[in-house]
């Protein structure tokens, strides 16, 4: 048996290989025969998710009321996360665009990333309320003080002028990354914050982490 394998499964590939025992087929006619056995071009489907914990129902629950609560008290409510690191320059991106006829957009063949330019790391700041969103795009590392500066800049530039009155803030994130349970809240960068002389605000945050097996849950006081 051959040690190499096929890396490509398209019907111009397949033919090449029947002719190769024998058979006298084009890459047409595998198509055909593929269709007339039901098979369809299809891509991969992200659909196995693994074990859940039998309280994985009750977490969102108990979110979705902390989050009504919140919203009933005119106080802002936020959710939090991270995005795919996007390599920063002229790369390709999945999808298309309208250009005139045969005038591609043309980008680097290879996708290495620029040791000048580096990688940009997108932060969401989407408010849950007004259904409004903030990005702030980091060109450092992913971690908790660049989540903390994306969430204070969010309220300086957004927040604080919609929610002028506001005194609480509820933040959910998804407990990974710089949101995880021990740089956001054992490491908290917003205590951090509330200890240096800043403006005379304060807002307390409560920050919801849901992760697979638990919730957890801190309130913190910062400056903003």
């Amino acid at each position: 048996m051959s040690p190499l394998k096929w890396t490509c499964k398209n019907t111009e590939k397949r033919a090449s290989e029947l002719k190769k025992q024998g058979y006298n087929i084009s890459a047409r006619l595998v198509a055909n025969l593929l269709h007339d056995l039901d098979y369809s071009l299809q891509s991969n489907r992200k659909k196995e998710e693994g074990k859940q914990h039998p309280d994985r129902n009750a977490q969102f629950e108990f979110i979705n009321k902390e989050v009504k609560k919140f919203q009933k008290r005119k106080q802002p409510v936020i959710s939090v996360d991270a995005k795919k690191k996007e390599n920063i320059g002229n790369y390709s991106n999945k999808g298309s665009e309208w250009n005139p006829s045969m005038q591609p957009t043309k980008t680097k063949t290879h996708d290495f990333p620029d040791k000048k330019l580096g990688k940009g790391i997108p932060y969401g700041v989407y408010d849950q309320t007004r259904n409004e969103g903030w990005v702030s795009v980091g060109i450092d590392h992913d971690t908790a003080y660049f989540a903390t500066a994306s969430i204070k800049r969010w309220w300086q530039v957004m927040g604080k002028a919609i929610y002028s009155n506001a005194t609480e803030l509820l933040i959910t994130a998804d407990s990974g990354g710089s949101n995880g349970t021990r740089v956001l809240l054992k490491e908290s960068c917003l205590t951090t914050i509330g200890k240096r002389n800043l403006p005379h605000e304060y807002l307390c945050a409560t920050i919801l982490l849901a992760q697979a097996s638990v919730l957890k849950s801190s309130i913190e006081c910062f400056a903003i």
